[in-house]
């Protein structure tokens, strides 16, 4: 059974993470974990409650899961738990004592934290275009990197200039 190299690409919303993952899963021909949270509150006719956070997070988990047995040397995670972390806190006060479990179990070689510096896109599911959230969720995000115990790097410029760094990044810290 493989046991890649997990790149964990953290972020604020509309940051370009899925990109990036994409990017880096073309690159190395290795797969990519998409956001589970996406696909959920798609097709949820309603809004989501704190119950919700819960489900997206065990299938995030599964997803990651399901997607490592496919990948020879990397897995490119396009999100985890500290993603539904952070959206609990933020908006119910409060995270699922098993996000907080399941935290302490993951481990990941390379976080790669996406900057603010790409233009926010409108979408459904996003919640903060203001310039301040933005950057109030950086620093959250960048502090929780700091804290993971993981190597992390902040990813800006354009999508080349992301690419190219991530690249220098994964073969200094993970393929050297």
């Amino acid at each position: 059974m493989p046991n890649p190299k997990r790149v964990l690409i953290l972020g604020p919303e509309s940051t370009g993470k899925s990109t990036l993952a994409s990017d880096l899963a073309v690159h190395y021909d290795e797969p990519w974990v998409p956001e589970f949270a996406r696909e959920y509150l798609d097709m949820l006719d309603r809004e989501y409650d704190f119950g919700d956070l819960l489900r997206i997070g065990k299938g995030q988990m599964a997803l990651e899961d399901e997607k490592a047995k496919t990948a020879q040397k990397l897995l490119f995670c396009d999100t985890d738990l500290r993603v539904i972390q952070v959206w609990s806190q933020h908006k119910f006060g409060e995270v699922h004592s098993w996000i907080l479990e399941e935290l302490e179990k993951r481990a990941y070689d390379l976080i790669l934290l996406t900057d603010i510096d790409l233009p926010w896109e409108p979408d459904p599911l996003r919640e903060h275009p203001e310039p301040e959230m933005r950057e109030y969720f950086l620093n959250w995000y960048a502090d929780i990197a700091a804290k993971s115990g993981f190597p992390w790097e902040k990813i800006s410029g354009s999508r080349s200039q992301r690419l190219e760094k991530s690249i220098d990044l994964i073969q200094t810290h993970l393929l050297n």
